[in-house]
């Protein structure tokens, strides 16, 4: 991965605030050509500093009504990859961490009900290979969500 320099930054910081914001835009923002901009956010997707684009979806609206976080208990940390093969095929799970603490690992997943949740837990995450024991903390609301801040050297 190559450097992340000011004026990677500068685009980094604009396209946070609004993803669909013309690079002619951007361009002018930054003092630079269109093209410029193009050659730099390509590259950035190539170097993993971008990893997505697309839209957010409030799961609330589509069904979704409950998020939680589980935590995860392992028999033993060397069978987290195993595991995550096994949490990819949940389309429920939207999130998966290999984390210190209590738990070998936390998943975030957003379910209909309470109904969904208990197959989810009992049916499905329990009847995994490793898995010891999980532990379940309902989010009432979610009150902040943003990206990471990117710091200019204008700000």
């Amino acid at each position: 991965m190559e450097k992340v320099d000011k004026l990677d930054r500068k685009i980094l910081s604009i396209l946070s605030k609004n993803a669909r914001i013309a690079f002619k835009d951007v361009a002018e923002q930054c003092g630079v050509s269109r093209a410029a901009i193009h050659q730099r956010v390509e590259r950035l997707k190539e170097d993993g500093v971008i990893t997505g684009s697309g839209f957010s979806i409030n799961p609330k609206s589509i069904g979704y009504g409950t998020c939680t976080y589980v935590g995860i208990s392992l028999e033993r940390g060397s069978m987290y990859k195993n595991v995550v093969k096994k949490l990819q095929n949940i389309p429920e799970i939207v999130e998966c961490h290999f984390t210190t603490g209590p738990y070998t690992m936390m998943v975030k997943a957003y379910v209909r009900d309470n109904e969904q949740l208990m197959k989810l837990l009992n049916d499905t995450l329990q009847s995994i290979d490793g898995v010891v024991s999980t532990e379940t903390l309902i989010s009432l609301d979610q009150s902040i969500k943003r990206d990471v801040p990117i710091h200019t050297e204008d700000q």
